[in-house]
């Protein structure tokens, strides 16, 4: 292995370049920017036409305390100081690190940030990580987004791979130039018109499509079919991540770019801001993340590149956490402690009186944090998924306090425990732990199931002068571009009414209650749900449970065989920044409420429940739910 130093070697001025025999990397010295990465006969598959610094980076959005929104000050972290941490026959650890002091105010975030590239002898890639620290005496901060980032090169890499059914050849990233493109209703989606290569003719590209959850992003990137060549982006590990499993992230898309996102408030918006308060100590590790590199000689199958990478994501999430990486704030395994137990679910109203919450995702996650699970953003979270019989164990869980966090696939709300304390080779048994889901009285209808998500609901195929190849016949088809203007080809001039009994939600019920197109104007919509009773308890209290999947800018108010009753029954007021609907996902933040419906509202016979999305201005504006369940008071038959 070769290290060559700046000041060392002049033929290297200013630069610091790792060769282990398998690849070569360059690294600006002392920003930290990865410049060029040389492998299987590639000179770089870095872009070489775009700057230096805007190749391999880490960058973060900002913004002064009690500010709004998700943006702020952008930052491609530059370093001030180089350091060789580790130099040896087995590995080389670098560093470029910037310490903040009070002459950056207003200028840099207020953190000190150590970038951290590790290369091992006889790895055909190389790791990073970085630590954040924001000292005691500093000003408070929004820090809204950091990941990293590397943009390709475009003469290599042309087909980019998400997972195993989300692989496609890609648009250039000149196909997004003006002269060439058409931008649609918001300006990450652009139609093709004129593209380099005819095929993408007429196709939309949005970088959002290619989203996808946590716990289905451990790796990702981009293949070169000759000479065959893969560039991925392997995640062990989600404890570096906000959000929890369900929490949507980018991925890669045209660039080509891959990124490795770690703080991020898309698909949930400024709730996901993480918030310092001046004098609020903090110290964060972001990774090790893996950047894999695998190819084969000139005429051999491209596509064993993907199945290469899906086999050394087993084998880094085999070794994690890693034991080679130098800093101190990065602890080994048996610094680490473990947790298991059962977890089972007791509704008052099932056939059994212990369900085990079979596919539950089971989580420690901050303790100190006073917001839903979902929302904690500045401590570590550790995620599993509970087997058929509800068992859960969680290994290798940093030193720290935590809550146990649960939601189980067929219940609503969610479970949070008592703080837990991990610590250093701790092994703790809960044995037997009970969630009991929100309930009152026995179901009388439901609409969807409790998945968090509103993928069971009717999706329409999309326009066709809007699509994306990839998604045509695809289980993911919400991803398409333009289904929002659907609703009002379906339902041009009166709004969803749904029958319980009849109605099949997955044919019937529009998986987003958006906005209707009138005029040039998008105005708030009103769905009705008509079901039968019987009888009537006209002293209980009914409850309609409202889990929502996501909300934007929206308001959802309940009225009962009213449509225009003042006040409503129910009303959310003002809720949401997912824009899951404007950036093609299925859900955003889970969202749980309760409308308390008197019994006098109610009559024997048909009613109506009028759920009206108050909200209008946008196309983008509306909600998803979740799944809906009218309960009877607990004293009726």
């Amino acid at each position: 292995m070769m290290l060559v130093l700046a000041g060392v070697n002049m033929i290297f001025p200013n630069l610091v370049v790792i060769d282990n025999g398998i690849l070569q990397m360059t690294i600006s010295n002392p920003d930290g920017i990865v410049t060029k990465i040389v492998y299987n006969g590639i000179e770089n598959l870095l872009e070489e036409t775009n700057t230096e610094d805007n190749r391999g980076y880490w960058d973060l959005n900002w913004s002064a305390a009690g500010s709004t929104g998700t943006t702020g000050f952008y930052e491609r972290i530059a370093a001030t100081s180089f350091s060789i941490v580790v130099e040896d026959e087995e590995m080389v650890e670098v560093s470029f690190s910037r310490t903040w002091d009070a002459s950056y105010q207003g200028k840099l975030v207020p953190l000190n940030i150590d970038k951290r590239f590790i290369v091992l002898q006889g790895s055909s890639g190389f790791y990073s990580y970085a630590i954040y620290e924001k000292l005691k005496e500093w000003p408070g901060f929004n820090l809204a987004q950091t990941r990293i980032a590397f943009k390709l090169n475009k003469k290599w890499f042309r087909y980019m791979a998400v997972a195993d059914d989300r692989q496609r050849d890609m648009p250039l990233p000149d196909d997004r130039l003006p002269e060439r493109c058409q931008t649609l209703a918001f300006p990450e989606a652009v139609l093709l018109t004129n593209p380099v290569e005819p095929e993408f003719k007429g196709e939309v590209d949005d970088k959002y499509q290619y989203s996808c959850e946590n716990k289905d992003l451990q790796v990702q990137g981009w293949i070169c079919k000759d000479p065959p060549t893969g560039f991925w982006q392997i995640t062990p590990s989600d404890e570096f991540r906000t959000g929890g499993p369900l929490k949507q992230n980018l991925t890669s898309h045209v660039g080509p770019t891959n990124l490795a996102m770690f703080i991020s408030a898309h698909y949930a918006g400024e709730d996901m801001v993480v918030k310092f308060a001046d004098g609020e100590p903090w110290k964060r590790v972001f990774g090790p993340v893996f950047m894999y590199l695998n190819g084969l000689p000139t005429g051999f199958d491209w596509n064993w590149l993907w199945q290469d990478a899906k086999e050394q994501l087993f084998t880094e999430t085999e070794s994690w956490p890693y034991s080679f990486p130098a800093s101190e704030d990065f602890p080994t395994s048996d610094q680490r402690g473990s947790i298991s137990g059962r977890l089972l679910v007791y509704d008052s109203y099932s056939d059994e009186d212990y369900t085990p919450a079979d596919g539950a995702y089971v989580g420690l996650a901050s303790g100190t944090e006073v917001n839903s699970w979902q929302l904690q953003s500045k401590g570590y979270q550790f995620w599993t998924k509970a087997d058929e019989s509800g068992y859960f164990y969680i290994t290798d869980i940093r030193a720290g306090d935590y809550a146990l966090c649960a939601w189980v696939p067929g219940f609503i709300g969610d479970f949070r425990s008592f703080s837990i304390s991990i610590t250093a080779g701790c092994i703790i048994d809960m044995d037997d732990v009970v969630y009991k889901p929100p309930r009152d009285g026995p179901t009388i209808w439901e609409i969807g199931f409790p998945d968090r998500t509103a993928r069971e609901f009717y999706v329409p195929d999309p326009d066709p002068n809007y699509v994306n190849k990839l998604y045509l016949n695809h289980p993911d088809r919400f991803r398409q571009y333009g289904l929002w203007d659907r609703y009002t080809e379906l339902y041009p001039n009166d709004d969803l009414v749904y029958t319980v009994g009849v109605s099949d939600c997955q044919k019937d019920w529009f998986f987003a209650q958006v906005t209707r197109k009138k005029d040039n104007t998008y105005i708030g919509t009103t769905w009705q749900i008509i079901f039968k009773l019987e009888n009537v308890n006209q002293n209980g209290v009914y409850k309609l449970r409202l889990a929502l999947a996501m909300a934007n800018q929206a308001e959802l108010q309940v009225r009962v065989n009213d449509p225009k009753a003042d006040p409503p029954v129910f009303t959310t007021g003002l809720i949401g920044h997912d824009n899951a609907i404007t950036r093609h996902g299925i859900h955003g933040l889970y969202r749980l409420y309760t409308a308390d419906i008197e019994g006098v509202k109610l009559v024997q016979g048909d009613n109506t429940v009028f759920l009206t999305q108050s909200r209008g201005g946008s196309p983008f504006v509306g909600i998803m739910y979740d799944y809906i369940r009218l309960e009877a008071p607990p004293d009726s038959d």
